[in-house]
């Protein structure tokens, strides 16, 4: 017989059961605790407003657009050549300063011709002499005095002796350097006493009024050139001044290495300011003029994906003290054309009218409130000309 009442103990089943259900509780409460406070904090983001940005603004209008083929190029002289002797021979007279402006025919250079005179002079002599005889030999046939054999030698021994004069003065002449086109000269370094040999540059001669530029283009723009289209020139070293010259030549055949076609520009150079060998920008008007819509470049965003632009929305609500609502930004992908200067081509994605934003657009997105400060804006110039401080 039992004395005492033994206490029954919970099923090991039951204890797990309970220990499940306080650990699903927890839980419960961890995922409840959790999505209550993303919720509430999404709201509290929701009801927060992003500060306004300022920004500078345009709107979008249609300009006048002269399309262009742009190339760089280089300029050539009309006529250029450097000068040498085809002698060999000793250096008695510079006739030219460097620089200076010779005209065709002009004397530069004369070589030592002492001996070459002093045998000019002893052909010119029998020459003289052979001239003679032939008059007397004609007479004298008219006479019937001397036979027609004789005569005929008078008349090849006078024929020789002129060419051996004729020759003579040839190797004289061989000895003057003189300019066969009239130009300006270049740097001369030659002096009286100088040595030069066959062949040696002796002095440089260029004429630069009027001077060409030749620069080359891909095949296919090649339909877009023609003969007498209007161009314009920009060099480096004259910022502030562009140069019209005139396409003149186009190059039949298209290189098979680079599929390039030299064209020709000539350019009038007055004031031969302009000299071979510069680089030069150059742009030939092609086609007809067209009415674009243009931006400045600055407000359009170039990106991997595709140009973007900010427009500028204006809602036309007031708020409770009755000032209108600040305006928002609304990004908007665009097709852009040709460039020039500070500006660009807008194809698509525009109207014309509609406010862009031209700078600060970086701190932007969808719906930032905007702040239009106009006070400083970026250029929008066709063509800029650099500016001096």
């Amino acid at each position: 017989m039992q004395t005492r009442t033994e206490k029954k103990k919970p099923s090991t089943t039951k204890r797990m059961v309970i220990m499940l259900v306080l650990v699903g509780l927890l839980l419960l409460l961890l995922v409840g605790w959790n999505v209550g406070g993303r919720m509430a904090m999404k709201d509290a983001m929701s009801k927060m407003t992003q500060p306004p940005q300022t920004v500078s603004s345009t709107k979008a209008g249609r300009q006048e657009w002269q399309p262009q083929q742009s190339a760089v190029g280089t300029l050539r002289a009309a006529r250029g050549a450097d000068l040498a002797f085809e002698v060999a021979g000793l250096v008695t007279k510079v006739a030219v300063r460097s620089g200076s402006e010779v005209k065709q025919g002009d004397l530069l250079v004369q070589l030592l011709d002492a001996d070459e005179q002093a045998q000019l002079q002893q052909l010119q002599a029998a020459a003289a002499l052979a001239e003679v005889t032939f008059g007397r030999a004609k007479q004298q046939l008219a006479a019937q005095a001397v036979s027609k054999a004789d005569y005929d030698t008078a008349a090849a021994d006078l024929k020789a002796k002129q060419a051996a004069v004729a020759q003579q003065q040839a190797v004289i002449a061989k000895k003057q350097l003189r300019a066969p086109f009239s130009g300006r000269a270049g740097i001369v370094t030659l002096s009286p006493g100088a040595y030069v040999n066959p062949g040696a540059a002796v002095v440089t001669l260029q004429q630069l009024d009027p001077i060409y530029v030749d620069f080359f283009v891909p095949q296919r723009n090649l339909a877009t050139l023609k003969v007498g289209q209007k161009t314009t020139l920009k060099l480096d070293a004259f910022p502030d001044r562009s140069f019209e010259g005139e396409l003149s030549a186009i190059n039949p055949k298209v290189d098979g290495d680079t599929r390039n076609v030299q064209v020709e520009v000539l350019v009038a150079n007055p004031d031969k300011e302009l000299t071979p060998g510069m680089f030069a920008d150059v742009e030939v008007a092609v086609g007809t003029k067209e009415s674009m819509l243009t931006l400045p470049q600055s407000a359009v965003t170039f990106n991997p994906y595709g140009e973007t632009v900010f427009l500028v929305a204006r809602s036309g609500k007031k708020d409770a003290q009755g000032k209108e609502e600040a305006p928002t930004a609304q990004q908007a992908f665009v097709t852009t054309g040709a460039k020039r200067g500070d500006q660009v081509a807008i194809v698509k994605g525009v109207e014309e009218g509609a406010e862009v934003v031209t700078s600060g657009q970086l701190k932007l997105k969808n719906g930032t409130p905007l702040v239009i400060d106009n006070s400083v804006q970026p250029p929008d110039q066709a063509n800029p000309k650099p500016q001096e401080h």
